[in-house]
């Protein structure tokens, strides 16, 4: 141990402080005066509902935990988005967990609800996953209606999903626990079957105060929509629970019977921990984003026995490709190399860059594991590719469109990991969030961007410059300074990972150590939905 790796461990564990410090906050969701409301009306908070739910002593995982993060302040902040979704097991089967959050604005969908709820859903139609929705909720947050109404991405698309998952054969089940008001009615209702929690659940179109100015009809909302209204009358409800817990036990009664899934057939053995010590990744990931490092070192702490069978391990030398196991199951590793290597000509060849025999090599691997059906780890770190005369005569663009071709026809799931860099292309052609993952993390070192803060700040100090200089304005060292510090703060704040996550451009941002974890239930989840389509790559340029 050196004392580079001494002064990284100290870096990225600061890092991973600061992360579980902001989970610690996001979890109390609206607040604790605003929790303690909550259990006044002897109803659980929605994170105590899904622990609830969830099998003892069993791993889950959170989706989205920072969405909407710092993007709502003048609305008064929308925590996890006003929802929590988690992956976990209930009587044993995994599922997938949606509840509204009540202390966040009553339940009320902000844009980022909708498209976290949407993502909900995908998670569950991609992988043939039960999904259970536990509703408390307010409806649109009106304020910002034309943001989350009408579109297709909209609040709409979640009902259309409802319908389509339900033809699908995908199992649905909703517990109206609170408020189901308005269009948000209509998605318990579209669930395969509906429980509603008596005296505090309730369902309507229009509550007694829009009935009354709509129609003149004087009534309470018990009457209206409660849960003897649904479940004797109206016949809406299937089932009448007496309190939270009641609801959330019937549940489990569902789920216990439900009939075992077709699988995929992933190849899976007994799993075995990384002979490497795992921790050991604190301190070989550097502190600066431009650093070297070998990622074979983290990739040998992330797989079963610490074994990595490379493929072409000479050829196209800035991308690792190779099989493995993560937790038993069998993957194949696309892994950006982040040091300086040496080609077969004696060239030198940057880290974290891909260049034609990089793109060259995955296409092939990815293709390999499309063929004997094993998913594919992205391990990202990646600033791009290969620029200049000599690669574009090399035919780096063709080169690169071939990988980004497989990405995208690759039918095997795909799980992404943002390590470090995530610039430009190079997050496409590893597997982004526009390229369909089955999940896709990021680690609290992690940065996404069009370029780095250093080099955004300096092509958009040039663009500043001249177009003071057009207005007569002359711009001196010291101003020169001043203004690209305040570009680069700019542009650093939204390479952050937690501005990717708070817009969901990916699932979460985790503790490295988790990451063996993140893999393993997501191709558990997989396994649920068999390969239907062949992989093909369509017309290439050869």
């Amino acid at each position: 141990m050196d004392i580079n790796f001494n002064k990284n461990e100290d870096h990225n564990k600061l890092k991973l402080s600061d992360l579980n410090r902001r989970l610690a906050k996001v979890k109390l969701g609206g607040g604790k005066s605003r929790i303690e409301k909550h259990h006044a009306k002897d109803k659980m908070t929605a994170r105590e509902r899904i622990d609830y739910l969830l099998d003892d002593d069993t791993q889950s995982i959170e989706i989205g935990a920072f969405a909407g993060e710092d993007m709502y302040e003048e609305h008064g902040g929308c925590p996890s988005g006003g929802v929590v979704v988690k992956v976990g097991y209930v009587q044993g089967k995994q599922c997938v967990v949606v509840a509204n959050d009540a202390t966040v604005k009553a339940g009320a969908w902000f844009p980022i609800t909708g498209k976290k709820n949407l993502r909900a859903q995908e998670i569950s139609i991609e992988n043939k996953l039960p999904i259970i929705y536990l509703v408390d909720s307010a409806g649109v947050y009106l304020p910002l209606q034309d943001e989350i109404f009408p579109d297709k991405e909209h609040f709409g698309r979640i009902f259309r999903n409802n319908a389509v998952m339900s033809s699908m054969g995908i199992t649905q089940i909703a517990a109206v626990m609170g408020s189901c008001v308005a269009g948000g009615a209509y998605l318990p209702i579209m669930s395969d079957e509906a429980l509603i929690v008596d005296k505090t659940g309730s369902i309507f179109l229009a509550g007694s105060y829009l009935v009354k100015a709509a129609i003149g009809e004087s009534i309470d909302n018990e009457t209206l929509g409660g849960a003897t209204t649904h479940s004797e009358i109206s016949g809406v409800t299937d089932y009448k629970a007496k309190d939270d817990k009641d609801a959330l036990d019937k549940i489990k009664n569902i789920v216990d019977k439900i009939g075992d899934f077709d699988k995929a057939g992933f190849n899976r053995v007994e799993a075995k921990k990384p002979v490497e010590n795992p921790d050991d990744i604190f301190g070989i990931l550097p502190a600066s984003r431009s650093d070297q490092y070998d990622m074979l070192e983290i990739i040998k702490r992330l797989v079963d026995d610490s074994e990595f069978e490379q493929y072409k391990e000479g050829y196209g030398k800035t991308i690792l490709t190779g099989y493995a196991r993560i937790d038993g199951w069998a993957v194949g590793i696309v892994a950006n190399q982040r040091k300086v290597v040496k080609t077969k000509k004696g060239e030198m060849q940057f880290g974290g860059v891909i260049y034609s025999d990089s793109a060259d090599k995955a296409t092939r691997f990815i293709a390999n594991c499309n063929q004997k059906k094993i998913p594919l780890v992205f391990l990202q770190d990646v600033t791009g590719f290969m620029v200049g005369s000599k690669s574009e005569h090399g035919g780096i663009i063709k080169d690169g469109a071939k990988m980004v071709n497989a990405v995208s026809n690759s039918v095997v799931p795909k799980f992404t990991i943002v390590i470090g860099n995530s610039y430009g292309a190079g997050n496409y052609a590893m597997c982004g969030k526009a390229y369909d993952p089955r999940l896709i993390v990021a680690w609290p070192s992690a940065e996404l961007a069009v370029m780095s803060g250093n080099s955004a700040a300096k092509v958009l100090l040039q663009i500043e410059k001249a177009s003071l200089k057009k207005s007569g304005k002359s711009v001196d060292a010291e101003k020169e300074k001043e203004l690209f510090d305040e570009i680069k703060q700019r542009y650093d704040d939204q390479i952050s990972p937690y501005y990717a996550a708070a817009r969901l451009w990916t699932d979460a941002i985790i503790d490295p150590l988790d990451t063996r974890k993140w893999i393993s239930m997501g191709i558990e989840a997989a396994n649920h939905a068999p390969i239907e389509k062949q992989f093909n790559m369509g017309v290439l340029q050869v």
